[in-house]
């Protein structure tokens, strides 16, 4: 075979082998396909996810539960858990049973997985969920870290659920004209300002 023909051909093999596996590709939502290997999607929210993720440092977590004055006998329920750290901190620190909502099932799943590391699934479970579609009365501290559109949003369905009493905790966002009870700012490792939000449910208007 002349070498013009075989550069041709070798040409037309690699753009069809380049088309099926732009196909392969598209067809699995870009999960990579490995010959021999049951291709396994990763789970997808069921809406279009409200705030994206980003972990809470751990002098923050520890700061948060602080400020909210977290001991054994509290229910905490974490609005947005992502990998599950402040209620696994909670539980392991003070015994504190916990609760995570996440709309994110890649989330909830690593944060279950954190939950069986630690040794806390008898004290905190992570589950899939709407926050703004979730019963959490019986909270009695409440962290956030969510956005300051969300954290407004939010607000009324804190007021109307929560006892008086109830404290809420918010990394780096306020509630608009609800002044805090305390706020601080933490400097991370990093160089990074954080600012901690603190307040508890007033009492119901008669």
């Amino acid at each position: 075979m002349k070498s013009g023909h075989l550069t041709i051909l070798l040409v037309l093999t690699i753009a069809v082998c380049a088309a099926s596996c732009a196909q392969e590709k598209t067809a699995l939502g870009n999960t990579a396909v490995v010959p021999g290997v049951e291709s396994t999607a990763m789970p997808t929210p069921k809406r279009d996810l409200d705030v994206p993720y980003v972990p809470t440092h751990q002098m923050i977590v520890d700061e948060m539960l602080r400020m909210a004055e977290v001991k054994g006998d509290d229910v905490l329920y974490d609005l947005g858990s992502g990998d599950g750290r402040i209620p696994i901190t909670a539980a392991k620190q003070f015994g504190t049973r916990g609760v995570g909502i996440d709309l994110n099932p890649v989330r909830v799943t690593e944060a279950n997985q954190n939950a069986r590391e630690a040794g806390v699934t008898d004290k905190v479970r992570f589950v899939e969920g709407d926050i703004f579609k979730s019963d959490f009365r019986e909270a009695s501290v409440v962290t956030l870290y969510l956005l300051p559109a969300i954290n407004l949003q939010l607000k009324p369905q804190l007021m109307e659920q929560l006892k008086p009493g109830t404290r809420v905790v918010s990394h780096n966002y306020d509630m608009g004209n609800w002044q805090p009870e305390q706020t601080k700012t933490i400097t991370t490792p990093d160089g990074v300002d954080h600012f901690i939000y603190f307040w508890r449910i007033p009492e119901k208007q008669s």
